[in-house]
């Protein structure tokens, strides 16, 4: 796990990328608004991923929880861009009645697009508690 503040600001940067092209082809979208959506999602947690990987030679966990904490928020972060585009191609209404804006997809699109938005809910708030942990300032020595 060395190497993992560069991997991490690596991720952050292809993600922000990603983010990027997503922005050029929002408009292509069956849901252009949630096309939208997963342009600032890709940005949003390509900046995130920056951002902690910034910080984590100060994130001071066991071994297996930092790698926990790695994986998870890698998880979270290329899911949710991945989830938002998905939904924006289905034109998904799951979860995000803002963005739907009188869209719907079929049944196991609508499930699909769900079961991932609740996975990484989960999955990032656990990432971010168990950072937040590694951050504590008993945690430093």
């Amino acid at each position: 796990m060395e190497d993992g503040r560069r991997r991490l600001i690596w991720h952050g940067m292809f993600l922000f990328l990603l983010g990027l092209l997503t922005g050029f082809v929002e408009q292509k979208f069956v849901n252009p608004r949630m096309g939208l959506a997963a342009h600032l999602e890709g940005v949003m947690n390509g900046t995130f991923l920056i951002a902690l990987g910034a910080v984590w030679a100060e994130v001071r966990l066991a071994p297996r929880l930092k790698i926990a904490a790695y994986w998870s928020a890698l998880y979270g972060a290329y899911a949710n861009w991945a989830a938002t585009t998905l939904g924006a191609a289905f034109g998904v209404a799951a979860l995000s009645p803002i963005t739907s804006a009188g869209h719907s997809a079929l049944p196991w699109q609508e499930g699909l697009v769900t079961v991932l938005f609740m996975t990484i809910g989960i999955t990032t708030v656990g990432s971010s508690l168990i950072v937040l942990w590694g951050l504590r300032r008993a945690a430093t020595s």
